[in-house]
C-alpha cells in the first residue's frame, strides 16, 4: 500500500505542471482505466470531470496531491509500528532472539544518518538540478491538439511504462502493468519453508540478474517503440517477472 500511494503522490504530482508531457502522460495513463470491461468508460469520464481532461481533473488531482501524502504518512507509521512489535526475520532462517538489541540508539543513529543523506540529495535534486531528469517537452504548454513524438513518464516509471508497451493488447497492458507492482508486495506473503528463506548463493546472482533486468527495462521505456527496443522489452518483461518468482 505503501509503494501504491507513494507512485499514485508521485504521477498526480508530475501532471499538475500542465505542461506537454505532463498533460499526455495525464492522458494516456487515465485512458488505461477504460480498458476495464462496462464500467472502463464511465470511471474514466467520472475521473475526468468531463468528456476530456481539463480544469476540473487538474482540481481533482491538486486535490489528491495534498491528501495523498498524509495517508502515506500514516500508513509508513503503521508499518514502523508494527515492525517494531513483531521484529524482522533473519534471511539466514535461524532465530535471531538471542541476538536482537535495543532500537535505540544504534538503529537509531543509523536511520537518522541515512534521512539526513536523502534529504540533502533531494533538497540537491529539486532545488538545484531540478531541470536535468525533466523532458524539455514538458516546458511547453499543455496543448491537446498537438500530441508529442514521444510520450514518456518520469524514470522512476520507466519500467512499468516498458512492461505496459510490450502488450499489444490493451487490457492486458494493464494487468501487466499491475502485475509488476502487486507481485512485489505479494512476495512478502508467500509461504516459505526453511530451504526459502536461508541465504543461498544463487539467490545474489538471480537478484543481480533481475537488478540488471530492471535496468534494461528502464532503458527501454525511455525509447520509441520500434524495433529493437519493442523486442528487447517483450523479452526482458518475461525475464522481470521470473526473476521476481525466483527471488
Amino acid at each position: 500500500m505503501i509503494l501504491f500511494l507513494l507512485i499514485g503522490t508521485a504521477f498526480i504530482g508530475y501532471v499538475l505542471p500542465w505542461g506537454q508531457i505532463s498533460f499526455w502522460g495525464a492522458t494516456v495513463i487515465t485512458n488505461l482505466i477504460s480498458a476495464v470491461p462496462m464500467i472502463g468508460s464511465i470511471i474514466v469520464q467520472w475521473l475526468w470531470g468531463g468528456f476530456s481532461i481539463g480544469g476540473a481533473t487538474l482540481s481533482r488531482f491538486f486535490m489528491l496531491h495534498f491528501l495523498l501524502p498524509f495517508i502515506l504518512i500514516a500508513f509508513i507509521i503503521i508499518h514502523l509500528l508494527s515492525l517494531h512489535e513483531t521484529g524482522s526475520k533473519s534471511p539466514l532462517g535461524l532465530n535471531p532472539n538471542m541476538d536482537k538489541i535495543k532500537f535505540f540508539p544504534f538503529f537509531t543513529r543509523k536511520d537518522l544518518l541515512r534521512i539526513l543523506i536523502f534529504i540533502f540529495m533531494l533538497f540537491l535534486s529539486s532545488l538545484i538540478y531540478s531541470y536535468d531528469s525533466g523532458d524539455p517537452e514538458n516546458f511547453n504548454p499543455a496543448n491537446p491538439l498537438n500530441t508529442p513524438i514521444h510520450i514518456q513518464p518520469e524514470w522512476y516509471f520507466l519500467f512499468a511504462y516498458a512492461i505496459l508497451r510490450s502488450i499489444p493488447n490493451k487490457l492486458g497492458g494493464v494487468l501487466a502493468l499491475l502485475a509488476s507492482i502487486i507481485i512485489i508486495i505479494i512476495l512478502p506473503f508467500k509461504k516459505t519453508n526453511e530451504l526459502s528463506i536461508k541465504f543461498i548463493p544463487i539467490k545474489k546472482l538471480i537478484f543481480w540478474l533481475y537488478a540488471s533486468t530492471f535496468i534494461i527495462l528502464t532503458w527501454i521505456g525511455a525509447n520509441p517503440v520500434e524495433y529493437p527496443f519493442e523486442t528487447i522489452g517483450q523479452v526482458t518483461r518475461i525475464f522481470y517477472f521470473i526473476f521476481v518468482i525466483l527471488i
